[in-house]
């Protein structure tokens, strides 16, 4: 199995086009964070976010019965306008913690509109098939949607 095989086996992935300009676009996404990062009627507070390649990226997110769910991680690559990928692999001080995934978000100009990727890596089949059962799928589409009725003005 070569190399792009594999890191694909272990990914997941949720692409939309969103009928907004890749400017606009990206200004949601690192602007206001909290109301799109999570499906409501979950809630996400940012704690520390530095929009800057090994910014801390931590947050956490609240649920409608009191459930909490923290992320503490880094920001690993910041591209502004096109993409910004972080892991929990480790925080913002380089501490190592246990890893569950590396998030990748990217946007291009699509026609009139931009595309929006999303994509969940993972270090093993069994990772992956977690997030899957955490509700990946249905839970990645819905924050694509609330992005897309943020930056769409609907």
């Amino acid at each position: 199995m070569n190399d792009n095989a594999e890191q694909n086996a272990c990914e997941l992935q949720v692409s939309r086009f969103i009928a907004a300009p890749p400017a606009r676009l990206w200004q949601i996404m690192t602007e206001r964070l909290p109301e799109w990062w999570c499906p409501k009627p979950w809630t996400t507070e940012v704690r520390a976010l530095e929009w800057r390649a090994g910014g801390p990226f931590d947050f956490v997110m609240r649920g409608p019965a009191g459930e909490e769910e923290a992320g503490h991680g880094v920001l690993l690559e910041v591209l502004p306008g096109r993409r910004f990928v972080f892991t929990d692999a480790m925080d913002a001080n380089w501490q190592p913690q246990e890893a569950f995934m590396i998030g990748l978000f990217e946007i291009s100009p699509e026609g009139d509109g931009t595309r929006y990727d999303a994509r969940a890596r993972h270090w093993s089949q069994e990772a992956l098939a977690r997030h899957r059962e955490m509700g990946f799928e249905g839970g990645w589409r819905a924050v694509a949607d609330q992005l897309a009725a943020l930056s769409e003005g609907t």
